[in-house]
């Protein structure tokens, strides 16, 4: 049925969890900034960490449904350049990237793959699947933890919200993964387990849908999706994907 399968990551084939309010993960990152001479107490990084977010997200539209980009996204690297400068400290790529990591793996809780995840994505490879990433995520984050996780060779293209300046379930987000891969929507499913930036996203795109509910979907009813996972199972996923 599908010759496509176009994947959401997290909370679909990624299991993460994150604190990004833990007192140590502000502690340890202000140290990082004196290192390099930008001088924060923990309570004024964070502090100048949530407003710079909201400035930077309000400055593209926010979430207003009736602004030109319903759904922006910001490159957080820019918020990290930007510590750094309120300080007078010049930082090249190379620190403002590392800078975000370190806070990445500080707030991180875990991450694995669900079971079966690889083993899914090889018996999709070998059937002849084109399998795409679509994610809502921050590249400087996204790209280097599915290296660590070592799924990134199954996927024919990435396309991480963070480098396109809008996000799921902006349709543009879609379209701009199927013009540009020459995806045929008639034969192309979406999977996801979020109802709305997944499911809706992708019908509004044209795309068949596979919703699948974990613990970090969000609250909400079972959405109307071609195909409707209670619960994270790779084989009944796999199954369906390669029918």
């Amino acid at each position: 049925m599908y010759d496509t399968c176009i994947f959401d990551l997290y909370g679909t084939l990624v299991d993460i969890r994150t604190d990004e309010n833990k007192k140590e993960l502000w502690d340890r990152l202000a140290l990082f900034y004196a290192f390099y001479g930008a001088d924060y107490t923990s309570d004024e990084l964070h502090q100048a960490y949530d407003c710079l977010t909201e400035k930077m997200s309000a400055g593209k539209g926010g979430i207003r449904k009736d602004s030109h980009e319903a759904y922006p996204e910001i490159r957080i690297e820019e918020v990290f350049e930007a510590l750094f400068q309120e300080k007078g400290i010049d930082a090249d790529e190379a620190l403002v990237r590392h800078a975000g990591q370190f806070f990445r793996i500080l707030s991180m809780e875990y991450l694995k793959l669900y079971d079966g995840t690889e083993e899914m994505l090889s018996a999709l490879k070998s059937s002849g699947k084109k399998i795409y990433l679509l994610s809502n995520a921050q590249k400087i984050f996204t790209e280097y933890e599915m290296n660590a996780l070592g799924i990134t060779p199954y996927f024919d293209g990435i396309f991480i919200s963070s480098e396109h300046g809008c996000k799921k379930p902006d349709v543009r987000f879609f379209e701009k993964l199927i013009h540009t891969y020459g995806i045929d929507i008639r034969r192309a499913v979406m999977i996801g387990n979020d109802g709305v930036c997944d499911i809706e996203g992708a019908k509004n795109a044209g795309l068949a849908t596979l919703y699948v509910r974990t613990e970090i979907s969000p609250k909400e009813d079972i959405p109307d999706a071609d195909h409707v996972l209670d619960k994270m199972d790779t084989k009944r996923m796999t199954k369906i994907l390669l029918s």
